[in-house]
């Protein structure tokens, strides 16, 4: 009972919460139970809400629209997508106007070329390599930036996901490329997204938000509630994508709370807030 009632006041104090997306809000193209009725009631409550997602497939304005035809409410500046994370990083690393190969889809493409990033397919005109998810994969295309890190271009990964949840199961996510690319040059990659530090980070600044009081509602424990831990967020494992209820409650460090999916927290939010 006590250790509920703690649960419950860390809830009540959290005054933000990120959302992954894939496995939380959706599976495929098919919304979970209970999402626009929770951000409803946490923009009634007056918290402030984020969904941060490691697929880089496409922008928070796409995403948004993916959102729309599901029956979901939520604007661009609610999504925060890894390929615009990646973007973003790569920024404040590289000078404007740095020459880019790419592996990835329109999202990523898009990200960084808002970024001031030149695109190129040659090689060795390179100076860095940035893969992300690509379900239209070529071979070419994975020749083309392993030859770009050998040849010393700087490789970089939206993030680690071996597997992606679709309505066909799981297939093989980002991680799984970038392994086939280190696999192939013997460089490891540097990772932007979750479970590293630079999209929880910049996530919680869009929110003026500190970790202490920031919710991360995740399927995926070693991605989603690990990096979350690590910097000190409050965390949710939810039932309804990846991670078994074992995995997030024997998980070392465990995640703060194992739900069924987001209508369960949306009553907890209720009972905490009339606590």
């Amino acid at each position: 009972m006590v250790n509920h009632l703690n649960q419950l006041e860390r809830l009540r104090r959290c005054r933000a919460v990120l959302f992954d997306m894939d496995g939380v809000i959706y599976v495929g193209n098919q919304p979970l139970p209970g999402v626009q009725e929770l951000f409803d009631y946490l923009d009634a409550s007056g918290r402030r809400w984020l969904c941060i997602t490691n697929n880089a497939s496409n922008t928070s304005a796409m995403f948004a629209d993916k959102l729309a035809l599901m029956g979901i409410r939520a604007s661009h500046e609610h999504i925060l997508g890894s390929a615009e994370a990646t973007a973003s990083w790569l920024a404040g690393e590289a000078p404007r106007g740095s020459k880019v190969i790419m592996l990835g889809m329109d999202g990523l493409r898009s990200a960084l070329l808002k970024e001031g990033f030149e695109l190129v397919t040659d090689p060795h005109e390179a100076a860095y390599a940035v893969a992300g998810i690509n379900f239209h994969l070529h071979y070419d295309q994975l020749a083309d930036v392993a030859l770009a890190i050998r040849a010393g271009a700087q490789f970089i990964g939206t993030n680690t996901d071996p597997t992606y949840p679709s309505e066909r199961g799981q297939i093989p996510g980002t991680g799984s490329i970038l392994a086939l690319l280190t696999a192939a040059t013997g460089v490891q990659p540097t990772v932007v997204g979750k479970p590293y530090p630079g999209m929880y980070q910049l996530a919680m600044r869009r929110l003026d938000a500190e970790p202490a009081t920031t919710l991360m509602v995740g399927d995926r424990y070693e991605t989603d509630i690990v990096g979350a831990v690590k910097l000190g967020l409050v965390t949710a494992g939810v039932l309804t994508g990846i991670s078994s209820r074992a995995e997030f409650e024997q998980g070392n460090p465990p995640a703060d709370l194992v739900l069924s999916g987001l209508p369960e927290l949306l009553q907890l939010f209720r009972t905490a807030d009339s606590g």
